[in-house]
């Protein structure tokens, strides 16, 4: 039987720690373990691209798409998601439907930009949507329903200087 003051870990248990930059003798002394001078010695280089002059490879490739910083970020919605947010009872049909309902009921988390209404499904319940954009046969389906759709976006100067 082991007393308390005999027990000790397996051999090979506990590796100790490699002691860096404590004098020649240690074999990781003198420059500890970075080679010599330069950016890569220092602590926190950051040279993650760098390939010795040679044109790093994110620059090599080609450039593509294009990422318009003044888009619209909308949140899209569907009929069917409408249609069962009701029949939940989470939508009141008889109240005016806009972005602040629609978080309010769960259907969206976040208003952003605006709300797109989108066509897929269908819906029998009568309402009134105020939403920044609708697609066609969205507003055709809840106008069929009884309903109305009241679209906020911003109408272009072209267009209403045509009309």
């Amino acid at each position: 039987m082991t007393k308390l003051n005999e027990l000790r870990d397996n051999d090979g248990a506990h590796k100790k720690r490699m002691r860096i930059g404590r004098g020649g003798g240690s074999g990781k002394g003198k420059t500890g373990g970075r080679g010599v001078k330069g950016q890569k010695a220092r602590t926190g280089h950051g040279m993650q691209a760098f390939e010795g002059g040679q044109m790093p490879l994110h620059m090599r490739m080609p450039k593509r798409g294009f990422n318009n910083p003044f888009a619209k970020k909308l949140v899209e919605v569907n009929l069917w998601r409408l249609a069962k947010a009701v029949e939940a009872g989470k939508l009141d049909a008889k109240q005016p439907v806009d972005a602040a309902a629609l978080v309010k009921a769960g259907v969206i988390r976040k208003p952003r930009d605006g709300v797109r209404l989108l066509g897929v499904g269908e819906i029998k319940a009568k309402l009134n949507l105020t939403v920044h954009s609708a697609s066609a046969s969205a507003v055709k389906a809840i106008e069929a329903a009884g309903g109305s759709v009241t679209q906020t976006r911003p109408v272009a100067a072209e267009a209403t200087a045509e009309a």
